[in-house]
């Protein structure tokens, strides 16, 4: 006999704690491809000079540590609660912690 379907809840704070954390590790990634895209440009007969590829890799690094701040804000914004004390984790975490 097949057992119905379980349905799976994952609290609003654990779900979205989880997706900042996967985006925190997709950073490097986004931010190595990022610096990898000038490679790609070639200088010459209407091509990039390397003045705009510097420009492109210091513009990419002011974004990939604008973007980590705000990551961390979010973290550290979900964990307090509106007088700035932590919040207690979840059951679901206090055992991953551990």
């Amino acid at each position: 006999m097949a057992r119905p379907p379980r349905v799976l809840f994952l609290e609003r704070r654990t779900y979205r704690r989880r997706r900042l954390a996967d985006l925190a590790r997709l950073m490097p990634v986004i931010g190595l491809v990022l610096l990898l895209v000038p490679l790609l440009w070639q200088e010459g007969a209407g091509g990039m000079p390397t003045s705009r590829a510097i420009l492109w890799i210091f513009g990419v690094w002011v974004v990939l540590v604008a973007a980590t701040a705000w990551l961390a804000s979010r973290r550290l914004e979900s964990e307090l609660d509106a007088q700035g004390t932590p919040r207690p984790l979840p059951e679901a975490d206090r055992g991953a912690r551990r």
